[in-house]
């Protein structure tokens, strides 16, 4: 197994790969994504007494960095802001919404480019009344597809070595730069949440290494946390 240490600690190195193009695709241009029990669409300032509603539910918070419900709708505003324009085209989230219905159950997708391995990092949350139905499981799927038809950009990007899949000398149109690598998507979990590990397997990812860090929900700053970190490979772009 891979260093424990935290990824911020670890020297990086810098690898040249490929990374969804910025800006991303604006709220209004996301088609939504129909599956078959969801429809996956674009935020809308109308979702915050729903995204409220989520966010109120311990048993969700208590799997996020903040590790508390919101206090009030004014803190809920400040994170549906995040992903509404003039934000939206630096974010690729979703609401997830039943199909038949329209209720909004969940969100997810990734908040920002970069996580503290150099990639992005993609989450979700769903409703306690909705887990254990599959519904994570067809979001991520389905959310996955949509995410991998994003435009391609080439980067150079300094990123924890744990993370690195290199592609071989020459195995890309004859290049033989070594410091090219595999496009990385990361999800990082809690050891104490198994269902979220089964479910990152059932969709394509990896656990790659497993890491210790201070417990940002202890108000004391003594706890420590074991943290499993997965991956995902788009596929190569020809």
């Amino acid at each position: 197994m891979s260093s424990t240490d935290e990824p911020q600690k670890l020297e990086h190195v810098v690898v040249k790969s490929t990374l969804p193009r910025q800006p991303l695709p604006l709220n209004v241009d996301r088609r939504p994504i129909i599956t078959e029990r969801l429809t996956i669409r674009a935020f809308d300032a109308s979702d915050l007494d729903a995204l409220h509603e989520l966010r109120r539910q311990p048993e969700v918070m208590k799997w996020t960095m903040q590790g508390r419900i919101d206090h009030d709708k004014e803190e809920t505003q400040a994170r549906l802001d995040v992903f509404l324009p003039p934000n939206d085209a630096k974010h690729y989230n979703y609401a997830i919404c039943l199909k038949e219905t329209g209720e909004f159950i969940g969100i997810g997708g990734f908040h920002g480019r970069i996580s503290s391995f150099g990639w992005p990092e993609v989450g979700y949350m769903l409703k306690r009344e909705f887990w254990g139905k599959g519904y994570a499981t067809e979001f991520l799927k389905a959310w996955l597809v949509e995410y991998e038809k994003l435009p391609r950009e080439e980067i150079e990007r300094s990123v924890d070595p744990r993370s690195v899949v290199p592609i071989p000398a020459g195995d890309e149109d004859g290049e033989k730069d070594c410091t090219r690598a595999r496009e990385v998507l990361i999800a990082v979990t809690e050891e104490s949440n198994p269902r979220s590990h089964n479910i990152l397997r059932k969709c394509g990812f990896e656990l790659f290494c497993t890491w210790i860090t201070t417990d940002s929900k202890d108000p004391d700053g003594v706890a420590k946390v074991v943290l499993p970190t997965f991956r995902y490979l788009p596929a190569p772009r020809s």
